[in-house]
């Protein structure tokens, strides 16, 4: 199955949504380069469309999101009546197709993607994964979301109705993506924020990556493999991002020594904690509490 994979911020952008009907021995129409992302899904009959050498045949309860940037094709007529529901949305971010490969393992170190821009507190952004095509856990829900589109859309000329809009889109994204939930792809979260939940609850503690996989029942090199793939990092990295956020918290907040904010967040060695920091930050604890520091 290939994902749709956008990073957030910023959020997919609602554009406009409608019903098409397809006669029998119609045809979807053939477009290239439209520019927005295409959602398409049957509320009944069947059509069927390819996009390069992918082909799809959609039916009752199934969706499609079609690329902006391909040719999109008819590969065959329709053999009755068919309604699709359509939805154009843009991408203000990044975003890209995966399809899914078994790769190679990755190491348990990562220390080269350590460092991090050096700002008070960072958005990070994240992955929102959807499936190109999939079968509906609830299409009746998808339906419901699409008529209610459908009734806002006289009065779209209001920032509120626009608004509305945008949040009813968002979650027909998460009934998307739910519908994937049950798919091998989605083993690979789901073992990685496992991970991450385990490493949040715990980071004032001394965890190994041993440790790590026993608590989850899976090999280090797996997690590894599964946080690279889902966070860009490995967990020992991760780990080290947590608490340095962490100490960074403890460092605006209140007055503690450097030195207990670092057993404060697992980090024994003052040193070591203080050399880390500095990778990450581009500068010492001490100088970026003092750079938040009341001046007369």
């Amino acid at each position: 199955m290939a994902f749709l994979e956008i990073t957030v911020p910023p959020l997919p952008h609602y554009i406009a949504s409608g019903l098409n009907s397809i006669p029998q021995d119609g045809q979807h129409p053939s477009r290239s380069n439209i520019q927005v992302f295409d959602l398409l899904i049957t509320k009944s009959g069947c059509f069927y469309i390819g996009e390069e050498d992918a082909r799809f045949e959609v039916n009752v309860g199934q969706a499609v999101i079609l690329r902006p940037d391909r040719y999109h094709f008819a590969t065959k007529a329709c053999s009755e009546l068919t309604y699709t529901y359509w939805l154009h949305f843009h991408v203000g971010g990044e975003w890209e197709l995966i399809k899914p490969v078994s790769g190679a393992a990755v190491s348990l170190e990562d220390p080269a993607s350590a460092h991090m821009p050096t700002e008070t507190f960072v958005v990070e952004p994240f992955k929102m994964r959807i499936p190109q095509f999939t079968t509906l856990l609830h299409p009746e829900k998808m339906y419901e979301l699409f008529d209610q589109l459908h009734q806002l859309q006289a009065n779209a000329h209001i920032s509120s109705v626009r608004f509305a809009q945008q949040q009813l889109f968002q979650e027909m994204l998460h009934q998307l993506a739910a519908s994937a939930e049950t798919d091998h792809a989605s083993a690979s979260r789901a073992c990685a924020e496992k991970a991450a939940s385990y490493l949040r609850q715990h980071y004032r503690e001394a965890v190994t990556a041993k440790q790590l996989g026993d608590e989850l029942n899976f090999h280090p090199v797996y997690i590894a493999r599964c946080m690279q793939k889902e966070y860009g990092c490995s967990p020992i990295t991760y780990l080290l991002r947590l608490r340095i956020g962490q100490a960074k918290l403890l460092l605006l907040q209140t007055e503690l020594p450097i030195a207990h904010i670092a057993q404060e967040v697992g980090l024994e060695q003052a040193a070591y904690f203080a050399a880390s920091f500095t990778k990450f930050e581009g500068m010492s604890p001490r100088t970026y509490r003092q750079q938040f520091s009341h001046r007369l």
